[in-house]
């Protein structure tokens, strides 16, 4: 097997969909010797978030000294992106080896994993057979009947921030929401979560950890001072200690300070956790991929993903002229996304995700026609991307948003 037939039989399972409940991982799993059980974790849950928070504990614990497993999804540039070790992604010979070793398990005992589940396999077998000392595991969806919750009790849970987001599957409301993320919270642990959850989403946390008897830390927010916000990154203080973050946005502090809670757990000290934290970086937050003309990505993905880049936009390009290259998925929230984002623009160029569950750019531009009288549907994102340097001058910023599957798509 080679490296594009190892994608090609991971992408292949997705005929089988989603599949919420985890026999399926545990037996898998179970045939491969558990290797799960052999590992120890910090399980970070969350609508928004989960990404960075997760970034910025495997940054910290690297910066201890420790091999850290980093598992995430999707990958924003390549597949190997979603399995690293200290911000190493897994080579393509190592990915080859694991899939040919799940891959006879799945065949001898006639396995069907969905995709998600595949690789979170492929990941538990990597990540053991490389000895790492923990593995910051992001949940794929939701978070109790997640693949990624076969594993035992972590040694913290953490849960980002939440919204509403993926109905179909975990629910209409914030507390039926909480409830599905807050599935990770187990016996012997303890739990971290996001300062700025809504009231209701806080009230099912803290039922849910006291009814595990699971110590809870929640950051107040008066902890918290920002103290210089710049498009390079961020300074500020939390409980009279100061910090430093490479991303942007005041969300990010807040997810940088749920990073800092959960790995005080561990017994990190202050200066490792000041120094590893400043070294985070994470693909597709505000990230900024050219300056000539000037252009950022941002896969914010749902209404309150949306409303963090529509605020920090108005933050650092108040005084520019912003143009969206947007694509959604269909079973997003698009048109109350496009609702919040699409007025601060100047122009806005629809584009596709590369993704089955895609909206037309044509559904797309319909809804931006409401707020924006310069709009165009480009299917393809590097021609809209073209588009819209040849609107742009000295005064623009490009805005490359919608889906993490839309970024991928982007030639470099």
């Amino acid at each position: 097997m080679i490296y594009e037939e190892a994608i090609k039989y991971i992408k292949d399972t997705n005929k089988f969909g989603i599949d919420l409940e985890l026999e399926t991982t545990e037996e898998l799993l179970e045939k491969l010797g558990s290797p799960h059980k052999k590992l120890k974790f910090i399980h970070v849950a969350g609508t928004n978030g989960k990404g960075s928070t997760t970034s910025y504990i495997a940054d910290i614990l690297a910066e201890n000294g420790y091999k850290v497993g980093k598992y995430v999804s999707p990958g924003v540039h390549s597949f190997t992106e979603r399995i690293q070790i200290n911000n190493c992604e897994i080579s393509e010979n190592d990915l080859v080896n694991c899939v040919e070793i799940v891959k006879k398990a799945i065949e001898k005992y006639n396995i069907r994993p969905t995709e998600f589940e595949l690789v979170t396999v492929i990941g538990m077998v990597y990540f053991e057979m490389q000895k790492c000392d923990f593995v910051v595991l992001e949940v794929g969806m939701g978070g109790r009947y997640d693949a990624t919750n076969v594993i035992p009790a972590p040694k913290v849970s953490v849960i980002a921030s939440i919204s509403i987001d993926h109905t179909e599957y975990l629910g209409d409301t914030i507390e039926k929401i909480a409830f599905e993320k807050c599935g990770i919270i187990k016996t012997g642990s303890n739990v971290v979560a996001y300062a700025d959850n809504p009231e209701n989403a806080v009230k099912v946390i803290k039922e849910t950890a006291s009814s595990f008897n699971v110590p809870l830390v929640i950051p107040n927010k008066k902890d918290i001072s920002v103290l210089c916000e710049t498009i390079d990154g961020t300074d500020f203080e939390y409980k009279g200690e100061k910090y430093h973050i490479n991303m942007i946005g005041k969300h990010q502090v807040l997810n940088a300070v749920s990073a800092i809670e959960a790995v005080k757990i561990l017994g990190i000290k202050y200066d490792i956790i000041k120094s590893g934290i400043a070294k985070t970086k994470f693909r597709g937050r505000l990230e900024i991929i050219s300056k000539n003309p000037f252009i950022i990505e941002d896969g914010a993905h749902n209404y309150s993903g949306v409303t963090a880049l529509k605020n920090a936009l108005e933050t650092f390009f108040k005084e520019k002229s912003i143009i969206l290259v947007m694509a959604m998925l269909k079973d997003k929230e698009y048109a109350k996304c496009i609702e919040t984002i699409a007025p601060i623009s100047s122009s806005f160029i629809a584009c596709e995700a590369d993704n089955p569950r895609k909206a037309t750019a044509q559904a797309i531009a319909d809804e931006a026609k409401k707020y924006v009288t310069d709009v165009y549907a480009v299917p393809n994102v590097n021609d809209a991307i073209c588009l819209a340097k040849n609107k742009a001058d000295n005064n623009t910023v490009i805005c490359v948003c919608g889906s993490l599957y839309l970024l991928g798509g982007i030639d470099e």
